[in-house]
Protein backbone atom coordinates (compact mmCIF):
# COMPACT_ATOMS: atom_id res chain seq x y z
CA UNK A 1 0.00 0.00 0.00
CA UNK A 2 1.35 3.42 -0.86
CA UNK A 3 1.76 5.99 1.89
CA UNK A 4 0.21 9.42 1.64
CA UNK A 5 3.71 10.87 1.24
CA UNK A 6 4.53 8.64 -1.72
CA UNK A 7 1.25 9.49 -3.44
CA UNK A 8 1.91 13.20 -2.94
CA UNK A 9 5.34 12.72 -4.52
CA UNK A 10 3.76 11.08 -7.58
CA UNK A 11 1.18 13.85 -7.89
CA UNK A 12 3.82 16.56 -7.57
CA UNK A 13 5.99 14.89 -10.19
CA UNK A 14 3.06 14.54 -12.61
CA UNK A 15 2.03 18.17 -12.17
CA UNK A 16 5.60 19.42 -12.58
CA UNK A 17 6.02 17.54 -15.87
CA UNK A 18 2.79 19.08 -17.19
CA UNK A 19 4.61 22.42 -17.10
CA UNK A 20 6.84 21.62 -20.10
CA UNK A 21 6.11 20.22 -23.54
CA UNK A 22 7.77 19.68 -26.87
CA UNK A 23 6.43 21.70 -29.79
CA UNK A 24 6.42 20.15 -33.25
CA UNK A 25 4.24 20.63 -36.34
CA UNK A 26 1.14 22.61 -35.34
CA UNK A 27 2.07 22.41 -31.67
CA UNK A 28 0.97 18.99 -30.42
CA UNK A 29 0.88 19.02 -26.63
CA UNK A 30 2.30 16.29 -24.40
CA UNK A 31 1.07 15.37 -20.92
CA UNK A 32 2.46 12.79 -18.47
CA UNK A 33 0.79 9.53 -17.50
CA UNK A 34 1.55 8.18 -14.03
CA UNK A 35 1.39 4.48 -13.17
CA UNK A 36 0.04 3.30 -9.83
CA UNK A 37 -0.40 -0.20 -8.45
CA UNK A 38 -3.45 -0.74 -6.28
CA UNK A 39 -2.30 -3.44 -3.87
CA UNK A 40 -4.34 -2.50 -0.83
CA UNK A 41 -6.13 -5.85 -1.00
CA UNK A 42 -3.00 -7.94 -1.43
CA UNK A 43 -2.04 -9.61 -4.70
CA UNK A 44 -3.77 -8.58 -7.93
CA UNK A 45 -5.45 -10.97 -10.34
CA UNK A 46 -4.72 -8.83 -13.38
CA UNK A 47 -5.46 -11.67 -15.78
CA UNK A 48 -8.94 -12.12 -14.33
CA UNK A 49 -9.56 -8.39 -14.70
CA UNK A 50 -8.43 -8.51 -18.33
CA UNK A 51 -10.75 -11.44 -19.04
CA UNK A 52 -13.75 -9.53 -17.68
CA UNK A 53 -12.76 -6.46 -19.69
CA UNK A 54 -12.48 -8.47 -22.90
CA UNK A 55 -15.87 -10.08 -22.32
CA UNK A 56 -17.42 -6.61 -22.17
CA UNK A 57 -15.53 -5.55 -25.31
CA UNK A 58 -16.85 -8.51 -27.27
CA UNK A 59 -20.44 -8.09 -26.05
CA UNK A 60 -21.15 -4.38 -26.25
CA UNK A 61 -24.68 -4.92 -24.90
CA UNK A 62 -23.10 -5.46 -21.46
CA UNK A 63 -22.12 -1.82 -21.26
CA UNK A 64 -25.53 -0.41 -20.58
CA UNK A 65 -27.61 -3.24 -19.11
CA UNK A 66 -27.07 -2.64 -15.41
CA UNK A 67 -24.20 -3.12 -13.03
CA UNK A 68 -22.33 -6.02 -14.61
CA UNK A 69 -19.39 -7.52 -12.75
CA UNK A 70 -18.12 -5.43 -9.81
CA UNK A 71 -14.43 -4.58 -9.94
CA UNK A 72 -12.17 -6.37 -7.48
CA UNK A 73 -9.66 -3.57 -7.88
CA UNK A 74 -8.04 -1.54 -10.61
CA UNK A 75 -4.70 -3.21 -10.21
CA UNK A 76 -2.35 -1.49 -12.61
CA UNK A 77 -3.76 1.90 -13.55
CA UNK A 78 -2.37 4.71 -15.70
CA UNK A 79 -3.50 8.13 -14.57
CA UNK A 80 -3.64 11.70 -15.84
CA UNK A 81 -4.37 14.78 -13.71
CA UNK A 82 -7.48 16.58 -15.00
CA UNK A 83 -9.01 19.82 -13.73
CA UNK A 84 -12.79 20.21 -13.90
CA UNK A 85 -14.80 23.37 -13.14
CA UNK A 86 -13.75 26.92 -12.34
CA UNK A 87 -12.04 27.07 -9.93
CA UNK A 88 -10.93 23.61 -10.96
CA UNK A 89 -10.91 20.51 -8.81
CA UNK A 90 -8.15 18.09 -9.80
CA UNK A 91 -9.17 14.50 -10.51
CA UNK A 92 -6.85 11.60 -11.29
CA UNK A 93 -8.45 9.72 -14.16
CA UNK A 94 -7.51 6.39 -15.75
CA UNK A 95 -6.45 6.76 -19.38
CA UNK A 96 -8.70 4.36 -21.31
CA UNK A 97 -8.68 3.84 -25.09
CA UNK A 98 -11.30 1.09 -24.79
CA UNK A 99 -14.13 3.40 -23.66
CA UNK A 100 -15.16 6.93 -24.56
CA UNK A 101 -17.09 8.44 -21.64
CA UNK A 102 -15.24 10.74 -19.23
CA UNK A 103 -16.58 10.60 -15.71
CA UNK A 104 -15.64 11.42 -12.11
CA UNK A 105 -16.78 10.65 -8.60
CA UNK A 106 -15.29 7.24 -7.81
CA UNK A 107 -13.15 8.76 -5.07
CA UNK A 108 -13.00 12.57 -5.10
CA UNK A 109 -16.54 14.01 -5.13
CA UNK A 110 -17.56 16.22 -8.03
CA UNK A 111 -17.56 19.92 -7.11
CA UNK A 112 -20.14 22.04 -8.92
CA UNK A 113 -18.91 25.54 -9.86
CA UNK A 114 -20.05 28.46 -12.01
CA UNK A 115 -19.21 26.47 -15.18
CA UNK A 116 -21.21 23.38 -14.18
CA UNK A 117 -24.56 22.58 -15.77
CA UNK A 118 -26.57 19.44 -15.16
CA UNK A 119 -28.44 18.15 -18.21
CA UNK A 120 -30.62 15.99 -15.98
CA UNK A 121 -29.81 12.99 -18.19
CA UNK A 122 -29.08 9.67 -16.52
CA UNK A 123 -25.72 8.21 -17.64
CA UNK A 124 -24.35 4.71 -17.11
CA UNK A 125 -21.48 2.60 -18.37
CA UNK A 126 -20.38 -0.97 -17.61
CA UNK A 127 -16.72 -1.95 -18.09
CA UNK A 128 -16.80 -5.67 -17.35
CA UNK A 129 -14.55 -5.03 -14.35
CA UNK A 130 -16.82 -2.35 -12.91
CA UNK A 131 -19.46 0.26 -13.62
CA UNK A 132 -20.57 3.79 -12.91
CA UNK A 133 -24.03 5.32 -12.93
CA UNK A 134 -24.97 8.94 -12.44
CA UNK A 135 -25.92 12.20 -14.14
CA UNK A 136 -24.51 13.98 -17.17
CA UNK A 137 -23.01 17.42 -16.56
CA UNK A 138 -21.53 19.93 -18.97
CA UNK A 139 -18.41 21.59 -17.59
CA UNK A 140 -14.99 23.03 -18.35
CA UNK A 141 -12.26 20.37 -18.52
CA UNK A 142 -8.59 21.35 -18.24
CA UNK A 143 -6.16 18.61 -19.22
CA UNK A 144 -3.21 20.89 -18.50
CA UNK A 145 -0.73 22.81 -20.62
CA UNK A 146 -3.36 24.83 -22.47
CA UNK A 147 -5.64 21.91 -23.35
CA UNK A 148 -8.89 23.43 -22.07
CA UNK A 149 -12.27 22.19 -23.27
CA UNK A 150 -15.38 24.31 -22.85
CA UNK A 151 -18.71 22.56 -22.35
CA UNK A 152 -17.45 18.99 -22.19
CA UNK A 153 -19.92 16.24 -21.32
CA UNK A 154 -18.86 14.37 -18.19
CA UNK A 155 -20.55 11.77 -16.04
CA UNK A 156 -20.91 12.54 -12.35
CA UNK A 157 -21.19 9.25 -10.52
CA UNK A 158 -23.82 8.65 -7.86
CA UNK A 159 -23.30 4.88 -7.88
CA UNK A 160 -20.01 3.14 -8.66
CA UNK A 161 -18.68 -0.37 -8.20
CA UNK A 162 -16.07 -0.93 -5.53
CA UNK A 163 -12.39 -1.27 -6.19
CA UNK A 164 -11.45 1.78 -8.26
CA UNK A 165 -8.43 2.22 -5.98
CA UNK A 166 -6.87 5.66 -6.33
CA UNK A 167 -8.83 6.46 -9.50
CA UNK A 168 -11.39 9.26 -9.47
CA UNK A 169 -12.88 8.02 -12.75
CA UNK A 170 -12.09 7.52 -16.43
CA UNK A 171 -10.74 9.70 -19.24
CA UNK A 172 -12.41 8.03 -22.23
CA UNK A 173 -10.29 8.10 -25.39
CA UNK A 174 -12.03 5.46 -27.48
CA UNK A 175 -13.96 6.17 -30.70
CA UNK A 176 -17.08 8.31 -30.33
CA UNK A 177 -19.37 5.42 -31.31
CA UNK A 178 -18.69 3.80 -27.94
CA UNK A 179 -20.62 6.61 -26.23
CA UNK A 180 -23.88 5.48 -27.85
CA UNK A 181 -26.31 4.21 -25.25
CA UNK A 182 -24.61 5.93 -22.31
CA UNK A 183 -27.48 8.41 -21.97
CA UNK A 184 -30.32 6.10 -21.03
CA UNK A 185 -33.03 8.46 -22.29
CA UNK A 186 -31.33 8.83 -25.69
CA UNK A 187 -29.93 5.38 -26.45
CA UNK A 188 -29.07 6.19 -30.07
CA UNK A 189 -27.22 9.41 -29.30
CA UNK A 190 -23.45 9.76 -29.30
CA UNK A 191 -21.64 12.22 -27.05
CA UNK A 192 -18.63 14.27 -28.22
CA UNK A 193 -15.53 12.88 -26.56
CA UNK A 194 -12.63 14.84 -25.11
CA UNK A 195 -10.66 14.35 -28.34
CA UNK A 196 -13.70 15.37 -30.44
CA UNK A 197 -14.07 18.64 -28.59
CA UNK A 198 -10.36 19.47 -28.54
CA UNK A 199 -10.52 19.29 -32.32
CA UNK A 200 -13.90 20.97 -32.92
CA UNK A 201 -12.99 23.84 -30.59
CA UNK A 202 -9.74 24.41 -32.49
CA UNK A 203 -7.32 23.44 -29.72
CA UNK A 204 -5.70 20.72 -31.84
CA UNK A 205 -5.48 20.74 -35.65
CA UNK A 206 -6.45 17.07 -36.12
CA UNK A 207 -8.38 14.63 -33.98
CA UNK A 208 -5.38 12.50 -33.19
CA UNK A 209 -3.43 11.54 -30.09
CA UNK A 210 -0.41 9.34 -29.48
CA UNK A 211 0.63 7.32 -26.43
CA UNK A 212 3.95 5.84 -25.39
CA UNK A 213 5.18 4.09 -22.26
CA UNK A 214 8.53 3.11 -20.86
CA UNK A 215 8.88 -0.54 -19.80
CA UNK A 216 8.27 -1.14 -16.11
CA UNK A 217 11.51 -1.49 -14.17
CA UNK A 218 10.30 -0.71 -10.64
CA UNK A 219 7.48 -1.73 -8.36
CA UNK A 220 7.16 1.89 -7.27
CA UNK A 221 4.49 4.11 -8.79
CA UNK A 222 6.02 6.53 -11.24
CA UNK A 223 5.49 8.67 -14.33
CA UNK A 224 6.39 6.28 -17.15
CA UNK A 225 4.09 7.32 -19.98
CA UNK A 226 3.05 10.25 -22.12
CA UNK A 227 0.03 11.21 -24.19
CA UNK A 228 0.31 13.79 -26.96
CA UNK A 229 -2.82 15.46 -28.33
CA UNK A 230 -2.80 16.82 -31.87
CA UNK A 231 0.04 14.75 -33.31
CA UNK A 232 3.31 13.12 -32.31
CA UNK A 233 6.63 14.21 -30.85
CA UNK A 234 9.61 13.34 -33.01
CA UNK A 235 11.97 12.36 -30.23
CA UNK A 236 9.46 9.80 -28.92
CA UNK A 237 9.82 7.48 -31.88
CA UNK A 238 12.64 6.09 -33.97
CA UNK A 239 11.94 5.93 -37.66
CA UNK A 240 8.67 6.45 -39.53
CA UNK A 241 5.13 5.89 -38.29
CA UNK A 242 3.32 3.13 -40.17
CA UNK A 243 -0.45 3.56 -40.40
CA UNK A 244 -3.14 0.97 -40.97
CA UNK A 245 -6.88 1.63 -41.46
CA UNK A 246 -9.47 0.82 -38.84
CA UNK A 247 -10.72 -2.68 -39.56
CA UNK A 248 -14.15 -3.14 -41.13
CA UNK A 249 -14.82 -6.34 -39.17
CA UNK A 250 -17.18 -6.26 -36.18
CA UNK A 251 -16.94 -6.00 -33.24
CA UNK A 252 -13.31 -4.83 -33.47
CA UNK A 253 -14.35 -2.05 -35.88
CA UNK A 254 -16.16 -0.27 -33.04
CA UNK A 255 -12.89 0.21 -31.15
CA UNK A 256 -9.36 1.11 -32.22
CA UNK A 257 -9.49 -2.05 -34.30
CA UNK A 258 -6.94 -3.22 -36.87
CA UNK A 259 -6.07 -6.28 -38.94
CA UNK A 260 -2.83 -8.18 -38.33
CA UNK A 261 -1.18 -11.59 -38.52
CA UNK A 262 1.37 -12.99 -36.05
CA UNK A 263 4.41 -15.19 -36.43
CA UNK A 264 6.70 -16.65 -33.79
CA UNK A 265 10.17 -16.91 -35.30
CA UNK A 266 9.49 -18.45 -38.72
CA UNK A 267 6.23 -20.10 -37.61
CA UNK A 268 2.84 -18.59 -38.50
CA UNK A 269 0.68 -18.76 -35.38
CA UNK A 270 -2.20 -16.50 -36.46
CA UNK A 271 -3.36 -15.62 -39.97
CA UNK A 272 -4.56 -12.08 -40.74
CA UNK A 273 -7.59 -11.28 -38.61
CA UNK A 274 -9.22 -8.43 -36.69
CA UNK A 275 -8.61 -7.26 -33.15
CA UNK A 276 -7.93 -4.09 -31.20
CA UNK A 277 -5.21 -1.91 -29.71
CA UNK A 278 -5.92 -0.96 -26.09
CA UNK A 279 -3.72 0.65 -23.45
CA UNK A 280 -6.11 -0.35 -20.66
CA UNK A 281 -5.60 -4.09 -21.17
CA UNK A 282 -2.72 -5.33 -19.03
CA UNK A 283 -1.60 -8.23 -21.22
CA UNK A 284 -1.56 -9.28 -24.88
CA UNK A 285 -4.40 -11.64 -25.78
CA UNK A 286 -4.69 -13.77 -28.91
CA UNK A 287 -7.25 -16.27 -30.25
CA UNK A 288 -7.26 -19.72 -28.63
CA UNK A 289 -5.80 -21.52 -31.66
CA UNK A 290 -3.01 -18.93 -31.94
CA UNK A 291 -2.37 -19.15 -28.20
CA UNK A 292 -2.05 -22.92 -28.40
CA UNK A 293 0.46 -22.51 -31.22
CA UNK A 294 2.41 -19.98 -29.14
CA UNK A 295 2.34 -22.18 -26.05
CA UNK A 296 3.60 -25.15 -28.04
CA UNK A 297 6.38 -23.10 -29.64
CA UNK A 298 7.62 -21.55 -26.38
CA UNK A 299 7.10 -24.60 -24.16
CA UNK A 300 5.27 -22.53 -21.59
CA UNK A 301 3.08 -24.23 -19.00
CA UNK A 302 0.06 -22.60 -17.29
CA UNK A 303 0.91 -21.38 -13.80
CA UNK A 304 -1.81 -22.06 -11.23
CA UNK A 305 -1.01 -19.01 -9.10
CA UNK A 306 -1.02 -16.34 -11.81
CA UNK A 307 -2.80 -17.94 -14.76
CA UNK A 308 0.11 -16.93 -16.98
CA UNK A 309 2.41 -19.17 -19.00
CA UNK A 310 5.55 -20.04 -17.03
CA UNK A 311 8.86 -20.78 -18.76
CA UNK A 312 12.25 -21.87 -17.49
CA UNK A 313 15.50 -19.93 -17.84
CA UNK A 314 16.56 -22.32 -20.61
CA UNK A 315 13.28 -21.74 -22.45
CA UNK A 316 13.70 -18.00 -22.06
CA UNK A 317 17.18 -18.24 -23.56
CA UNK A 318 15.66 -20.03 -26.57
CA UNK A 319 12.73 -17.62 -26.95
CA UNK A 320 12.32 -16.09 -30.42
CA UNK A 321 10.75 -12.82 -31.54
CA UNK A 322 6.97 -12.56 -31.68
CA UNK A 323 6.24 -10.65 -34.89
CA UNK A 324 3.08 -8.64 -35.49
CA UNK A 325 2.51 -8.02 -39.20
CA UNK A 326 0.47 -4.83 -39.54
CA UNK A 327 -0.02 -3.30 -42.97
CA UNK A 328 3.30 -3.40 -44.77
CA UNK A 329 5.45 -3.48 -41.62
CA UNK A 330 6.50 -5.97 -38.96
CA UNK A 331 6.66 -5.02 -35.29
CA UNK A 332 8.70 -7.48 -33.24
CA UNK A 333 8.36 -8.17 -29.54
CA UNK A 334 11.79 -9.37 -28.46
CA UNK A 335 12.08 -12.17 -25.89
CA UNK A 336 12.46 -9.58 -23.13
CA UNK A 337 9.30 -7.80 -24.29
CA UNK A 338 7.30 -11.03 -24.02
CA UNK A 339 7.87 -11.53 -20.29
CA UNK A 340 6.12 -9.98 -17.31
CA UNK A 341 8.35 -7.56 -15.31
CA UNK A 342 9.92 -9.72 -12.64
CA UNK A 343 9.91 -6.81 -10.19
CA UNK A 344 6.11 -7.15 -10.19
CA UNK A 345 5.93 -10.94 -9.81
CA UNK A 346 4.96 -10.74 -6.15
CA UNK A 347 2.06 -8.39 -6.91
CA UNK A 348 0.36 -10.98 -9.12
CA UNK A 349 0.99 -13.87 -6.71
CA UNK A 350 4.00 -15.22 -8.58
CA UNK A 351 7.45 -16.37 -7.49
CA UNK A 352 10.07 -13.62 -7.40
CA UNK A 353 12.50 -15.16 -9.89
CA UNK A 354 9.99 -16.94 -12.12
CA UNK A 355 9.58 -16.00 -15.79
CA UNK A 356 6.00 -15.44 -16.93
CA UNK A 357 4.88 -14.66 -20.47
CA UNK A 358 2.52 -11.75 -21.17
CA UNK A 359 0.69 -13.47 -24.06
CA UNK A 360 -2.64 -15.04 -23.10
CA UNK A 361 -5.68 -16.83 -24.48
CA UNK A 362 -8.53 -14.53 -25.52
CA UNK A 363 -10.95 -17.42 -25.00
CA UNK A 364 -12.37 -17.86 -28.51
CA UNK A 365 -10.96 -19.23 -31.76
CA UNK A 366 -9.96 -17.13 -34.77
CA UNK A 367 -12.72 -15.73 -36.94
CA UNK A 368 -14.85 -14.11 -34.23
CA UNK A 369 -14.10 -10.54 -35.35
CA UNK A 370 -12.23 -9.90 -32.10
CA UNK A 371 -9.22 -12.21 -32.22
CA UNK A 372 -6.52 -10.26 -30.40
CA UNK A 373 -5.82 -7.34 -28.10
CA UNK A 374 -2.48 -5.60 -28.40
CA UNK A 375 -2.43 -4.40 -24.83
CA UNK A 376 -0.05 -2.44 -22.63
CA UNK A 377 3.08 -4.61 -23.27
CA UNK A 378 2.85 -3.75 -26.97
CA UNK A 379 2.72 0.00 -26.28
CA UNK A 380 5.71 -0.29 -23.95
CA UNK A 381 7.73 -1.09 -27.07
CA UNK A 382 5.97 0.88 -29.82
CA UNK A 383 4.47 4.35 -30.02
CA UNK A 384 0.75 4.09 -30.81
CA UNK A 385 -1.05 6.83 -32.75
CA UNK A 386 -4.85 6.96 -32.66
CA UNK A 387 -6.10 9.04 -35.59
CA UNK A 388 -9.88 9.51 -35.66
CA UNK A 389 -9.65 12.18 -38.35
CA UNK A 390 -8.36 9.61 -40.85
CA UNK A 391 -9.82 6.43 -39.31
CA UNK A 392 -6.47 4.76 -38.74
CA UNK A 393 -3.98 3.62 -36.13
CA UNK A 394 -0.23 4.09 -36.44
CA UNK A 395 2.84 2.52 -34.86
CA UNK A 396 6.52 3.35 -34.69
CA UNK A 397 9.60 2.00 -32.98
CA UNK A 398 10.89 3.80 -29.91
CA UNK A 399 14.15 3.72 -27.98
CA UNK A 400 12.55 0.99 -25.83
CA UNK A 401 11.63 -1.38 -28.68
CA UNK A 402 14.70 -3.57 -28.15
CA UNK A 403 15.35 -2.70 -24.51
CA UNK A 404 16.42 -5.39 -22.05
CA UNK A 405 14.70 -4.43 -18.85
CA UNK A 406 14.49 -7.55 -16.68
Amino acid sequence: MFSAASLLTIISLALSIIGSFVEVNNSPITLPIARRLNVSNGTINLLQQDKARLAAFKDQSLKHDGHGTPAANVGNGYYIAVGIGNPATTYFLIVDTGSSITWVGAKTPYVSTSTSTSTGQHMTYVYGTGYFSGTEYIDTVDLGNGLVIAKQSIGVATDVSSGWGNADGILGLGPVGLTKGSLTAESGTTIPTVADNLHSQGTIHREVFSISFEPITSAQANVNGEITFGGTVKNKHAGPITYTPITTINPASGYWGIDQSITYGSTLIMSSTAGIVDVGTTFIHIATDAYENYQSATGGTPDAATGLLLISSAQYAALENLDFHIGSETFSLTPNAQIWPRVLNAYIGGSSNAIYLVVNDIGTTSGEGFDFVNGYPFIERFLAVFDASRSRVGFAKTRFTDATTN
